[in-house]
């Protein structure tokens, strides 16, 4: 594993940092970029690895775009400190990396983990690409749910990395108040308008994909009220649009 880094950037992560870097153990570059930590997320990780910086925040994409300059290898991993790579996840990536092929990406699938407790299998799981060739990928200019862009083939991956964010309702609501700002400006400010039409149907359209289409109807109470977040979470992305406007 002397052939890929691992890169997070983390603030006040003491809760979670343990988790994450012991499920990283084993590769050989590990780079932690802390933007003001008040707790002893760096402490803990410097029983990990030595490569700890400080960094001021700049934004998620833009930090995770400097952490990614730190690594030492072409192949990068990148996990956030409310996750968990799973053991099976970690076999895969290491021999999708030590293969001589033309891939420069894979995309992942996050377990998300709501109220303490996985998805049923049978839900759908957003995929990412967590792990890519530094040389081919690079982030944009998005306040959240950023994603790096690479050029190149993409090889999917089924191994899971556990995510453990939205650990109760109020924790989802907050999430969902601070991005739905940051989505609404990004819109914004790349010129895009509220509608009247998206503003009614968005919240009853993006219930029925969440519930249904991505089966957490089979979540049970859980996933009617992360469904009915999701809507609401939706709906506000309009909303601020709109105020933003005004």
């Amino acid at each position: 594993m002397n052939n890929i880094s691992v890169f997070l950037v983390v603030k006040n992560e003491a809760l979670n940092i343990d988790r994450v870097l012991k499920s990283v153990e084993g590769f050989d570059d590990i780079v932690v970029v802390d933007s003001g930590s008040q707790d002893e997320t760096m402490a803990l990780a410097s029983k990990y690895t030595n490569r700890l910086y400080q960094h001021e925040w700049q934004g998620m994409a833009q930090q995770k775009e400097y952490a990614k300059s730190l690594c030492k290898h072409d192949w990068v991993l990148n996990l956030d400190a409310d996750e968990e790579l799973t053991s099976e996840l970690k076999q895969q990536i290491i021999e999708l990396v030590s293969q001589n092929n033309d891939c420069t990406a894979a995309t992942i699938p996050i377990q998300e983990f709501f109220m303490g407790l996985p998805g049923h299998s049978l839900t759908k799981t957003n995929n990412h690409i967590r792990l890519f060739r530094k040389s081919m990928g690079a982030y944009g200019t998005e306040r959240f749910h950023e994603s790096a862009v690479v050029r190149g083939k993409i090889k999917p991956l089924i191994g899971f990395i556990n995510h453990y964010g939205e650990k109760s309702i109020e924790v989802k609501v907050e999430k969902s108040n601070k991005y739905s700002s940051g989505k609404a400006l990004d819109k914004f400010e790349h010129g895009k308008h509220s509608g009247l039409l998206k503003l009614l149907f968005i919240f009853p359209l993006m219930f029925i994909k969440s519930y249904f289409l991505r089966r957490n109807f089979l979540n049970g109470r859980r996933g009617f009220i992360g469904s009915m977040v999701n809507a609401f979470y939706a709906f506000l992305k309009e909303a601020k649009l709109y105020e933003l406007e005004l």
